[in-house]
């Protein structure tokens, strides 16, 4: 049986302006199921997620929307 491998991928997230917004957008996308991992970069204003596996783009803006930001796009 071959071993699964995390995903992680990078989006783009607009209007983050402080570390309260980094906590915020973590928060939302942390809670998503098979999310592993969380790391946002407010100076270069991306997500990156790692997760068991890929999550549908809906979800992933739907849970930075819900956090009160926006997704601008995937990055990578």
């Amino acid at each position: 049986m071959t071993e699964q491998r995390p995903v992680t991928q990078t989006y783009a997230v607009s209007g983050m302006t402080c570390e309260h917004c980094v906590r915020a957008v973590a928060e939302e996308l942390s809670a998503l199921p098979g999310v592993e991992e969380v790391r946002v970069d407010l100076a270069a204003g991306t997500a990156t997620v790692t997760s068991s596996d890929a999550l549908p783009v809906e979800t992933v803006r739907a849970a930075v929307d819900e956090a009160g930001y926006e997704l601008a796009g995937g990055v990578a």
